[in-house]
This record gives C-alpha cells, sequence and structure tokens, in this order.
C-alpha cells in the first residue's frame, strides 16, 4: 500500500483501491494537490467540519466514487447529489474487496453552512486493503477506547492528530501510541494553521523511545508499506 499526506488529515492510500480520506485540498494551504488532479474509488469523511469534508462532494461527484460516513451525515451529502454510503460506529463495510470499519473519535461534528446542521458523530476509520491496516483516528483527543482498537483491528499504521487546540497534542498522541501499539505512526493534523503548530519530530523523539517508528511525512510525500 502507498499512503500518501495531502497536508491536514487528507490522505490517499493507493492499493486495489484509490481511497481518500479527509479530502481538504482547497483552502488547504499545505495541500501540493487540487481537487480536480486527485481520482479516487472511494472517499472517507472522519467528520462534518470543512476542513475534512473539504472537497468530497466535488471529488465523488467527479470520479463517481461513494462517500463513506457516519449516517447522518451521508443524508447531508446525499441531498448535495453524492453518492453516499452511511454507517455507524462500531460496523465494517465491506466494498469489494476493501475493509471499513468505522471506529469512535472524541470531538465535535456538526456542519457549519449558514447555520449549525447536526451531522452526527465524529469517526475514525480503520482500513483493510491488500492485508495492510491503517487506522485514520480522524480529529480527536486521547481515549482508553483506542486500546480496543489496538486490540481489535491491530493496525501496522497509525495516523494520528498531534497540533493541540482542536485535538490532541503531543502528549495525548504519545498515550495513544501506547494504547494502540502500531509498528508505524504518521503525526498529521498540525502546522496548517497557527493554533495547531507543533514540532512533529519531538513527538518522533519521544515516540520511537517507546519502540514504534515515527515516519515524518511533508504534504504529497508518500510511504510504501
Amino acid at each position: 500500500m502507498k499512503i500518501t499526506w495531502f497536508g491536514h488529515a487528507a490522505f490517499l492510500l493507493e492499493g486495489s483501491k484509490k481511497i481518500l480520506i479527509d479530502p481538504f485540498l482547497s483552502g488547504n494551504p499545505m495541500s501540493p494537490v487540487k481537487p480536480d488532479e486527485v481520482d479516487a474509488d472511494l472517499i472517507l469523511v472522519t467528520h462534518g467540519h470543512g476542513d475534512h469534508l473539504g472537497d468530497a462532494v466535488e471529488i465523488s461527484k467527479r470520479c463517481k466514487a461513494p462517500i463513506v460516513c457516519i449516517y447522518e451525515l451521508s443524508v447531508l451529502l446525499g441531498r448535495k447529489g453524492a453518492e453516499t454510503i452511511g454507517m455507524n460506529i462500531g460496523g465494517t463495510a465491506k466494498i469489494e474487496d476493501v475493509e471499513v470499519t468505522m471506529v469512535k473519535a472524541v470531538h465535535s461534528a456538526d456542519v457549519v453552512e449558514n447555520e449549525i446542521i447536526s451531522a452526527g458523530d465524529p469517526v475514525g476509520f480503520v482500513v483493510k486493503m491488500d492485508g495492510v491496516s491503517v487506522y485514520h483516528a480522524g480529529d480527536t483527543d486521547v481515549f482508553m477506547d483506542m486500546q480496543l482498537i489496538g486490540g481489535l483491528y491491530k493496525p501496522k499504521v497509525a495516523l494520528l492528530p498531534i497540533g493541540d487546540f482542536y485535538t490532541m497534542g503531543i502528549k495525548g498522541a504519545l498515550k495513544a501510541v501506547e494504547l494502540i501499539k502500531p509498528e508505524i505512526v504518521i503525526p498529521m493534523h498540525y502546522n496548517t494553521f497557527p493554533p495547531i503548530k507543533q514540532n512533529p519530530e519531538e513527538f518522533k523523539e519521544k515516540a520511537e523511545k517507546m519502540g514504534v517508528k515515527v515516519v515524518i511525512l511533508k504534504p504529497g510525500e508518500s510511504l510504501e508499506v
């Protein structure tokens, strides 16, 4: 599997399918690509905030790629003309040879347009493709059930926010590593905006003392797993 980071929480997983997660590209000062430069077979959205929902509807329509998200958000996106797969926490969607499991996250999740619209709960995803499991934590604080996620799904790679302010910071992310026990961690959701300015090298140094490999990607860079 090839994992490419587009800045913030946006990733493209490439293997038997192209899976795009939280495609905040236009408006993302870190993104090296535009929405019309990315193709996907499947789009995963962790919650309805603009910096995660991003360009999902536009890309979904162009690529005819279903958006997997929590049920309430799927209803809203369906009204915008996107094909959706609305599921809920604890469930697994089998989409051909890919398994997508929706897991808990601790955050808020409403859509903000002209008003605040309820859009279900925030989530994370565990994606199993080509024999590799990847956990995208979404926007979240650390929580003890991460130990269950690690035990049940045994993700090889964890994509964890470290930015603080809106999510857990470095201290929380280190505890998350302890609970999940992945082999590889890629930090995300940092340095996009001033309030989430962090030094990923600090996280890397401390996490690798715990026996995990940390890969710091620059936007547009990839890791082969």
